[in-house]
């Protein structure tokens, strides 16, 4: 019998991925998955698509998202699962969001342009210029871009010389707790995960967040081995949270990772999917 994997961490073209809710349906079919998150930045845009093509094609879905937060100065992204995709909370909060991004993603253009590389609407993929009306521009597209206009020569240059978090043309833009996050979360009736703390750097942050009201953490993520997925697995059950997991799939933007690199089993995958359906019913 085959191993069931669900893929809980995943992007479309509604945020910074290179494929649209459409495809990445397909795509994870594709690959053999039999459940699927998908959790754009800050907005819910993908489920329009995805619930008829998941639907059509008898693919478990869960509501997800990545909501960007910043602790002490610090950047923090927060998984969302299981909430009320009507909900008034989440909607108003992705609002805010987006005007958030437009703001932050002018500061970073302004910004390079005081260093000599100026960025025009036709240097963007034309596919993300016909779509802003319901989502907008973030750090990877201007990373790309850059590659375009030969600035750099790679999207991870960009990041690491230029746009990244404490470069040059580097711009917060206006902040969200952990904490008003975490509530907005809980009151669309939502569960609310750490996410990849592979990643995060700093032990003190880490320390402020596993004292929060969060309800698990991604202990797998993207291609990271399992010796370095062990840590957050004991983490989280010490803590007596859920631990999740995904690929953080993005397409083109991040070619090295595959939808489906990490996965949950079924048991995790239908706890989130029960607590959907206990809360507000079914999905698809």
């Amino acid at each position: 019998m085959e191993e069931f994997r669900a893929d809980l961490h995943c992007h479309t073209t509604c945020s910074d991925g290179t494929v649209t809710p459409q495809q990445i349906i397909q795509l994870a079919l594709d690959r053999g998955l039999q459940g699927l998150s998908i959790t754009d930045h800050d907005t819910i845009a993908a489920y329009k698509e995805a619930i008829p093509a998941a639907q059509a094609n008898n693919l478990p879905l869960i509501s997800g998202i990545e909501l960007s937060a910043v602790h002490r100065e610090t950047s923090v992204h927060i998984l969302a699962y299981s909430f009320s995709l009507a909900s008034s909370a989440i909607e108003k909060f992705c609002q805010r969001h987006h005007y958030r991004r437009e703001m932050r993603n002018q500061a970073v253009l302004d910004l390079l342009a005081t260093q000599g590389m100026p960025l025009l609407p036709e240097d963007f993929p034309p596919d993300l210029l016909s779509s802003l009306s319901n989502r907008s521009i973030g750090r990877p597209h201007i990373a790309w871009a850059m590659v375009k206009k030969g600035y750099v020569l790679s999207i991870q240059q960009a990041f690491h010389e230029y746009i990244g978090e404490g470069k040059p043309c580097y711009a917060p833009g206006i902040p969200f707790s952990v904490e008003e996050t975490l509530e907005i979360i809980h009151q669309a009736k939502g569960l609310a995960i750490i996410a990849h703390p592979h990643l995060i750097e700093k032990v003190g942050i880490l320390r402020d967040l596993l004292e929060m009201n969060f309800d698990g953490i991604e202990g797998y993520y993207a291609r990271f081995p399992p010796s370095a997925n062990e840590r957050w697995l004991k983490v989280g059950a010490r803590k007596g949270w859920l631990v999740t997991g995904g690929s953080d799939f993005h397409g083109e933007i991040k070619p090295s990772i595959s939808l489906g690199n990490s996965w949950v089993n079924q048991e995790t995958f239908n706890i989130l999917l029960q607590h959907f359906q206990n809360n507000h019913g079914s999905l698809i």
